[in-house]
């Protein structure tokens, strides 16, 4: 019988968001703010535009999905302002969900791309397994909405 290794977070994970603004700057792979039909609604809404508006000044489309627009020379989210988010009550599904995505939970990926960089991991709420695995399925739903929008 083989015995399967536990979760990283079988025990839940503290975090707490501290404002530092490091999860809104590219850190490689994770450069994309992919934007779902509801972000879009939301985020327009929130800065007083229309969709197609919204979509002419801060979106570009790559391979059929929308994600937000990408300066050369500058890793930062648009939104970033004074290392705040400018836009956080609007804010895309796929920052609501950070740090809890599928793909960073796992120990070695957490270690390097979470915990690295983030000074919210080990401070604040104790995050349980179930309201991580909430989160995680949040984030896959996203991920869905964005692929089926194509």
């Amino acid at each position: 019988m083989t015995k399967t290794k536990p979760l990283m977070y079988e025990n839940g994970i503290q975090f707490e968001c501290q404002g530092s603004g490091k999860c809104c700057t590219s850190h490689g792979e994770f450069g994309f703010v992919f934007l779902t039909k509801e972000d879009r609604v939301r985020l327009a809404e929130f800065l007083s535009l229309d969709e197609s508006e919204f979509k002419k000044q801060y979106c570009d489309e790559t391979s059929g999905i929308w994600h937000l627009k990408e300066r050369p020379k500058n890793p930062d989210c648009l939104f970033l302002k004074d290392k705040k988010c400018s836009i956080y009550q609007a804010r895309p599904n796929q920052c609501r969900t950070w740090p809890f995505w599928p793909e960073v939970m796992k120990d070695k990926s957490w270690k390097k791309e979470v915990a690295s960089f983030c000074p919210g991991v080990g401070k604040g709420k104790l995050w349980s397994k179930e309201e991580i695995e909430e989160i995680i399925k949040l984030d896959k739903i996203n991920e869905n909405n964005l692929l089926n929008e194509t």
